[in-house]
C-alpha cells in the first residue's frame, strides 16, 4: 500500500536529526512505499525487510519504477539515487507514514488493546460503549477496519504503518472522534505504532503464543509491555490484575500515567460482583470507586466478563459513567466468531470461537462445562507453519472436553496429519484418546451428529475466518456456514421422510 502523493512534504533531516545521507544533504518526502511492486515516480522506498527475506534485493525494482530515494539502515552500493541512512527503518517508516497523513492520531482519542487473548472482544466492547454514548468511533482489528462510517474486511490484526495511517486519516475525515485498535505483538516488535500516541493502553493477558516469531516467552512479553511506551504521558494504562505477567508490567507505568486495574477474581480498581452465567450470557455488577452498576451481557463465559471489565476500565479513563458503560456493554449482541452461538433449532448448543492458544481454549472449555448440563464436544486444530511448541499444549487444554475431536486448522505447507498427531500427544498425556479427523467439515459434521439434547459443541480456532489455507491454496471455508448447511440438509432430509 502507498500513501497517495499530497501537498505535505516532510524533511527527513528535520524529523530524524540523527539520519545521515548519501549523495544528498536531505530528502524531502511526499509519498513513501515499502512494497517495490507498487512504487511510483517520486516515492521514497523504505527497505523494510520481512521475517523471511531481506528487502534490499528489491531496491533495483523500486528504483526502476520511479523511487527517487531509498531509506535504509546501511549504505547500499551501486545506486543512482540518494540514500537516507537511519538506525531503525521500520520506526522511521511508521513516523513518516504518520507525518504524511497529517498526524491523524493527534486528532483522535485512541485506545490500543493488546494481549494474547481478548483483543477483539475488548475492542468491540469499547467501540460499542463509545458509540452508544454518542461518540463516533473507528476500529482497526482482526475482523474489520472501520472509519466510523464504513467498514472493510481486515487483512492483519494491526495493519502496516502505511495502511494504519491512512485508516486513521480516513477517520478524521469522517469526523470520527475516537479510535480503538487491536495491537499485535508483531506490530509492537516492528514499530508499526510509531507516530501513534494512545490515550489508553489495555493489556488483557500474556500467555504463550507466536513462539515461531518471538522464540521464547521473555521476548514475547517484552513486546507486549511496549504498548505502555505508546501511551501518552498523561494517558491511562489498563492491566488485568488476574494475570501474573500483567501485574509485573505495573512497574513500567510512568509516574505521570494513570494505572487502572481490573479483576474478576480479586481486588482491583474495577471488579465484577454477583456473577450469574448461562448460555444466554451473564449478569453481574461492575464496581468502581465505591459505585456499582448492574450489567447484562449476551457474551458467554467468565473470560468475557473479564473482557467487559477491561472495556469498562478503558472507558472510565475516557470520562464515561458507569451507566453509559453498562448500556454500551448491553448494546453489543455478539462479536463475530467469539463464543458465537449458531442456533438452527437444534436441541443442543453450538458455539464458534477463535480460541487458538492453550489458555484461550482452556477458558472457553471450562466456561462451556459450567453452562452445559450435558457433554462438551470440542473440535479444534492448530495452524501449520506456526508455533509448533503450542500444539501439545493445545492438546492438554482440549482434553478438558468430554469429547475431543482434533482436525485441520490452516495446515498451510505442513502435513495436517502430523499436526494432528502432535496435538494428540498432549491429549494422551492427560489420559484422553482423541478422535482424529483431518477434514474439518467432516469433523464438524461428526460432532453435530453425535451431540444430543443438553450437550454443547464448541468449534474452536477459526472463529470469524471464512477461508482455510491448505498448501498454497486458499479455500472458502466458514465454520458457521458448515454448521448451518448441516442443519439445513438435515431439515430437508427429515421433510422427505415418509411417516411410518
Amino acid at each position: 500500500m502507498s500513501l497517495s502523493p499530497g501537498t505535505i512534504a516532510v524533511s527527513i533531516r528535520s524529523l530524524i536529526p540523527s539520519a545521515s545521507f548519501v549523495d544528498c544533504a536531505d530528502v524531502f518526502v511526499t509519498s513513501i512505499q515499502s512494497d517495490s511492486r507498487c512504487c511510483q515516480p517520486g516515492d521514497l522506498f523504505a527497505v523494510v525487510s520481512g521475517t523471511r527475506e531481506c528487502a534490499e534485493k528489491y531496491v533495483p525494482e523500486a528504483i526502476q519504477k520511479g523511487a527517487k530515494a531509498v531509506l535504509t539502515e546501511r549504505p547500499l552500493t551501486g545506486l543512482q539515487v540518494p540514500q537516507c541512512i537511519v538506525p531503525d527503518v521500520r520506526k522511521v517508516y511508521a513516523l513518516l507514514c504518520s507525518e504524511l497523513a497529517g498526524r491523524p492520531a493527534r486528532r483522535l482519542e485512541t485506545v490500543g488493546v493488546t494481549g494474547t487473548n481478548g483483543k477483539t472482544t475488548v475492542s468491540w466492547l469499547v467501540r460499542s460503549i463509545l458509540q452508544n454514548s454518542g461518540r463516533r468511533t473507528g476500529l482497526s482489528g482482526t475482523v474489520e477496519y472501520h472509519d466510523g462510517v464504513s467498514s472493510r474486511p481486515a487483512s492483519l490484526t494491526t495493519p502496516d504503518a502505511n495502511v494504519l495511517s491512512q485508516l486513521l486519516a480516513e477517520m478524521v475525515c469522517r469526523k470520527t472522534t475516537h479510535a480503538v485498535m487491536e495491537v499485535s505483538s508483531h506490530a509492537l516488535d516492528q514499530s508499526r505504532l510509531a507516530g501513534t500516541a494512545l490515550a489508553v493502553g489495555v493489556i488483557t493477558n500474556v500467555t504463550q503464543d507466536h513462539f515461531d516469531y518471538h522464540q521464547n516467552f521473555g521476548n514475547y512479553a517484552a513486546c507486549k509491555v511496549r504498548l505502555i511506551q505508546h501511551v501518552k504521558p498523561e494517558g491511562t494504562v489498563v492491566l488485568n490484575w488476574d494475570d501474573t505477567t500483567c501485574r509485573s508490567f505495573a512497574s513500567q507505568v510512568k509516574s505521570s500515567q494513570r494505572l487502572l486495574t481490573y479483576s474478576v477474581e480479586g481486588q482491583a480498581d474495577v471488579v465484577a460482583q454477583n456473577l450469574q452465567e448461562s448460555t444466554a450470557g451473564a449478569r453481574f455488577e461492575i464496581q468502581f470507586n465505591g459505585d456499582s452498576v448492574p450489567v447484562r451481557t449476551s457474551l458467554i463465559g467468565t473470560h468475557n466478563i473479564s473482557n467487559c471489565l477491561a472495556a469498562a476500565a478503558a472507558c472510565l479513563s475516557l470520562g464515561l459513567s458507569l451507566t453509559e458503560i453498562a448500556a454500551g456493554i448491553e448494546k453489543l449482541a455478539a462479536v463475530p466468531g467469539r463464543m458465537e452461538r449458531v442456533a438452527c433449532g437444534q436441541s443442543f448448543t453450538v458455539l464458534i470461537d477463535y480460541a487458538h492458544t492453550d489458555d484461550a481454549l482452556s477458558h472457553v472449555i471450562r466456561s462451556a462445562k459450567q453452562l452445559c448440563s450435558g457433554r462438551v464436544f470440542c473440535v479444534f486444530g492448530a495452524g501449520g507453519d506456526r508455533d509448533t511448541a503450542k500444539r501439545r499444549l493445545l492438546g492438554l487444554a482440549g482434553s478438558e472436553a468430554d469429547r475431543v475431536i482434533i482436525t485441520s486448522d490452516n495446515p498451510r505447507s505442513e502435513d495436517p496429519e502430523q499436526i494432528i498427531h502432535a496435538i494428540a500427544e498432549g491429549c494422551r498425556a492427560k489420559g484422553v484418546s482423541p478422535e482424529q479427523i483431518i477434514d474439518r467439515r467432516e469433523a464438524i459434521h461428526h460432532a453435530l451428529s453425535e451431540a444430543s439434547a443438553g450437550d454443547l459443541v464448541l468449534i474452536a480456532g477459526k472463529g470469524h475466518e471464512n477461508e482455510q489455507i491448505i498448501g498454497d491454496q486458499i479455500i472458502p471455508f466458514s465454520d458457521q456456514q458448515v454448521v448451518e448447511n448441516y442443519f439445513r440438509k438435515k431439515r430437508i432430509e427429515n421433510s422427505h421422510k415418509v411417516p411410518a
